[in-house]
């Protein structure tokens, strides 16, 4: 026999922050777990203190989404691309073409279709499939060869896409990762609408052309665009609310059932907004609370197709969630005389109904209401004002300092008219461009026929999308 070499490599290092969230969970150093007895004989559970723990705050050390994820991933849900590497000059996967052609090859589309067959087997019913993936690199690629995979062998359940795209501040760069990033979200959209049962861009304040959006404001939260941290948790919770019509048993709402009440007519992008908190007082009604808005719209826009404000909207699917049941409806004194239609109404969804019947006539609309708030402890970031209580309702009092626990969220899903100027105006940002200066980006996968294929189909989107700009058209 040889002799036996033995490698051996030391572990990476947990950064601080993780090392404080598992602390917080109750995990020594050693990635053991603290435990205590319980009388009754039941087994261990994870110690825990009546101590507040101090807060979590990431540090600069975080630089990929695992460094601060706290959810556990089972090992057969992992696929890991090794020819590309997350940061760094060589091997990146930036072009759409590089992403495409990823799937392509054997060995990934065989060790994702095994891992994919394993858990739809787990499945007892299979509504379908939530992909996310980046509209801006050569994630935008992968994700279209996934829908594609997944339209050939599971049709006629539902695929719902959730493109990514970067803030404003990633904006500043030099002018080969904009146009990339560009042709990027081009062909993602076209690519992932022709085979997803809808597709909806989020981004807090980035931009689907060359030109960013305004920032996004929410008036109780103090976030920074530039940290992904920050960014994450505004869109997780707004993902969280928007899909609940479907994810509840109690719903009656299916995926595909959704996605085909917004997206009839072609139009397959949809936008996303949201209420992060939903703005009540507590000693409002949620009639009081709408009837207040007058006709603004309660929700900031999270896809960057611009201020949708007095564009026309075809259909739209709205949840309101973490509201006590008591304050869902008008409580006025017998003989009080009603400010408004709202407060004649008996439920809650009746409420919501009634408003988008006043503010919206003729859009399709679905509204759901949810008594379950957002929970928004621990490693949820610190993003919330004073005036905030602990359950995420605006104070008339002066500040407790109790930090926030759960927040009322409203979400919703849109097809509007502003996407027929939003794509229009895309494609024509793409006719401007010298292909010719961008060699590298063809040479990644991509031909001339392609790009001039691409144009035809985001004109062809667009014109799904005309049909008046004014509510009133």
């Amino acid at each position: 026999m040889g002799k036996l070499t033995t490698h051996t490599e030391e572990l990476h290092p947990k950064n601080p922050y993780l090392q404080d969230l598992l602390s917080a969970e109750g995990a020594l150093s050693d990635g053991t777990w603290k435990v205590k007895a319980i009388p009754n004989g039941k087994g261990p559970t994870p110690l825990t203190t009546a101590t507040t723990p101090k807060p979590l705050i990431p540090t600069e050390s975080i630089r990929v989404w695992s460094d601060f994820l706290r959810v556990h991933l089972h090992p057969r849900s992992i696929c890991v691309i090794q020819k590309y590497n997350h940061d760094g000059e060589a091997g990146l996967l930036e072009a759409f073409g590089q992403g495409e052609s990823v799937l392509k090859e054997p060995r990934y589309l065989e060790e994702l279709d095994d891992r994919l067959h394993f858990f739809v087997e787990e499945c007892d019913y299979l509504q379908g499939f939530q992909i996310l993936c980046d509209l801006h690199d050569g994630f935008s690629g992968v994700g279209a060869k996934a829908t594609e995979l997944l339209q050939d062998e599971y049709s006629g359940r539902g695929i719902i896409t959730w493109g990514l795209l970067p803030g404003p501040y990633s904006l500043q760069q030099e002018p080969q990762k904009n146009i990339y990033r560009l042709l990027n979200t081009a062909f993602g959209l076209v690519h992932l609408s022709a085979q997803s049962s809808l597709v909806c861009p989020l981004s807090l304040g980035g931009s689907l052309g060359l030109r960013p959006d305004p920032p996004v404001n929410f008036p109780h939260l103090r976030y920074d665009a530039s940290l992904p941290f920050h960014c994450s948790a505004i869109l997780a919770t707004a993902l969280d609310t928007v899909t609940v019509p479907y994810r509840l048993h109690s719903s009656p709402v299916s995926m595909v059932q959704l996605a085909d009440m917004l997206t009839f007519s072609g139009r397959k992008v949809v936008t996303a907004g949201a209420a992060i908190p939903f703005p009540l007082v507590p000693s409002q009604s949620l009639p009081d609370a709408l009837a207040q808005l007058g006709g603004t719209t309660p929700w900031t826009p999270l896809s960057a197709c611009g201020d949708m404000c007095g564009t026309r909207c075809f259909a739209q699917s709205v949840v309101l969630r973490g509201l006590d049941r008591a304050c869902h409806t008008s409580h006025l004194t017998p003989g009080t005389p009603l400010p408004s239609l709202l407060h004649a109404c008996t439920t809650g969804e009746e409420v919501l109904a009634q408003y988008f019947q006043q503010q919206q006539p003729r859009v399709r609309s679905s509204s759901h209401l949810l008594l379950t708030p957002c929970r928004v402890l621990p490693p949820y970031p610190r993003l919330f004002s004073s005036s905030l209580s602990q359950q995420g309702l605006i104070q008339d009092d002066p500040p407790t300092g109790a930090a926030v626990e759960s927040i009322p969220v409203l979400g919703t899903l849109s097809s509007s008219a502003s996407l027929n100027q939003t794509l229009g105006d895309l494609a024509k940002e793409l006719t401007k461009l010298d292909l010719r200066r961008w060699a590298s980006f063809m040479d990644a996968g991509v031909e001339q026929g392609d790009l001039e294929e691409l144009l035809q189909d985001l004109h062809s989107l667009a014109q799904c999308y005309q049909g008046g700009d004014s509510l009133m058209d």
